[in-house]
């Protein structure tokens, strides 16, 4: 049997490859994205003071450091049951959804957005970011930068630094806002709001006038009739940062909604001998393998689902956007995995207006940003929705605080099962009489890519343990001595 293999996978956060097997017509067998990595922080975390995770997260992953550390102090919030005050509670959400829109502006315009901008099948060294720039323009170009740089700066303003912050505490923040910061913080949004727009006008102008994208977008190559999870407010509105996690089966009707705090009563998760990634399943229905349908217990999470299980968006511009998507794309659920990039720019205009909403509530400036613990921690449970979907952290610790156990269901775990799927979909459409040019093995990694992945985050295994060997050798360059793990 002949294998093809995609190493290492481009324009993602982390490290894969993609093993495709054939078969003896030179059609696709059998594909999967296997994940070599380990990423031990469940492990290195027991025995730490719980106080701490914020801190340690954020350096699991340079891309979503603001997703572990809003998770993790949302779970020592639960952990010592100390509620922040609202002044704290709306500056980190404020701090979140401009994480969110730049997030999202990144991953379109750099890592995703090349596939459509430039073309899925345009030489390999046009599709990147230098190659969008030329279809767009170097005005355009320069716009991406100002936002991402005016929310990357509120990210500094609050958390510290732009990445990796360091301001959420158990029961609030670190620091207060100044109305010189809240001036800034303003017109950062508004600039975003102004250029998210524009930046679903070139979706519009590049994407859906191209009749090539559009079948790809809405065929069946990459189209999977799964389940879908996201947090919704009291109104089933799009949340990023405080809500009930709402499920819905592929035809949209309400499978569950619950309390992050009840999360292991509905997800599960399964091991593979062949990757350090765990898969995400709904409990109640049991693992079936890599098979979608509503028999299966697959669920899918990010833009487009967390879409998908909403009511709407909280904002009017991004509801116009929303209705308009669902609109072009037949109802809802659309279960076309392109259409998550889609969803991605709805998603990077509602977060930019409710950063100038939250910009204008007075309630931010209040010097009342934090109340201190008194009560013994035991456990606790945060969750976010990270731009790559839902992000848990379950801690539990001793009397004194120091972490005993530590779970991290990261968003692309949850993804994980769907990625693999898509991936060999896409195998199976494109391969044909053996014959895999570099552009068909692009559109192959466009499987995986519209899920905007960070492997980085996603990889650890159960228990915790990976194959080690440490081979020491002597100043001659000689063996001496091989250690090896188990």
């Amino acid at each position: 049997m002949k294998k093809i293999t995609i190493d290492p996978i481009t324009r993602l956060e982390g490290h894969g490859k993609i093993e495709i097997f054939l078969d003896d017509q030179g059609g696709c067998e059998r594909a999967c994205l296997q994940v070599p990595e380990l990423r031990g922080f469940e492990q290195f975390s027991v025995g730490r003071p719980a106080e701490e995770m914020p801190r340690i997260t954020t350096m699991i992953c340079g891309v979503c450091p603001t997703a572990h550390h809003m998770a993790s102090a949302k779970a020592l919030d639960d952990l010592f049951k100390i509620d922040p005050p609202p002044a704290a509670k709306k500056i980190r959400e404020l701090m979140y959804n401009a994480f969110q829109a730049e997030d999202h502006i990144l991953h379109f315009f750099f890592l995703g957005g090349p596939d459509f901008v430039v073309g899925p099948q345009a030489p390999a060294g046009e599709r990147n970011i230098l190659g969008v720039i030329a279809r767009v323009g170097l005005e355009t170009g320069g716009k991406v930068i100002r936002m991402r740089k005016g929310m990357r700066n509120i990210l500094r303003i609050i958390g510290g630094k732009p990445v990796m912050p360091s301001c959420a505490l158990p029961g609030g923040i670190s620091k207060g806002l100044s109305k010189d910061e809240q001036k800034t913080i303003l017109e950062a949004g508004e600039y975003s709001v102004e250029f998210c727009k524009l930046a679903l006008g070139l979706f519009d102008d590049i994407v859906l006038k191209n009749k090539g994208y559009i079948d790809l977008v809405s065929g069946d190559v990459y189209s999977h009739k799964t389940y879908y999870m996201g947090m919704v407010d009291k109104n089933n509105k799009v949340n990023f940062y405080d809500g009930a996690l709402r499920v819905v089966d592929p035809g949209g009707k309400e499978f569950a909604r619950f309390n992050g705090r009840d999360y292991l009563n509905h997800i599960a998760e399964h091991v593979e001998p062949w990757t350090y990634v765990r898969f995400s399943y709904l409990k109640k229905i049991g693992w079936k393998g890599f098979v979608d349908g509503e028999e299966s217990g697959v669920f899918r999470v990010a833009p487009l689902a967390r879409l998908n299980v909403s009511d709407g968006m909280a904002t009017p511009l991004a509801q116009e956007a929303y209705e308009r998507m669902f609109s072009v794309l037949g109802g809802k659920p659309v279960h076309n995995t392109l259409a998550f990039h889609w969803a991605r720019l709805v998603e990077a205009l509602y977060a930019s207006e409710r950063v100038v909403e939250l910009a204008r509530d007075p309630e931010i400036l209040s010097p009342d940003i934090v109340n201190l613990p008194v009560q013994t921690p035991k456990e606790g449970v945060g969750v976010v929705e990270a731009p790559r979907g839902t992000l848990i952290h379950h801690y539990e610790t001793d009397d004194r605080g120091i972490l005993t156990r530590v779970n991290l269901i990261v968003a692309t775990q949850n993804n994980a099962a769907a990625i693999n799927m898509s991936v060999e979909k896409a195998a199976k459409s494109l391969i044909m009489d053996g014959k895999v040019p570099d552009g068909i093995l692009n559109m192959i990694e466009m499987g995986f890519r519209a899920y905007d992945p960070c492997y980085a985050c996603a990889t650890h295994s159960l228990p915790g343990g990976m194959p080690l060997e440490v081979s020491i050798y002597g100043s001659d360059g000689k063996l001496k001595r091989s250690l090896k793990r188990g």
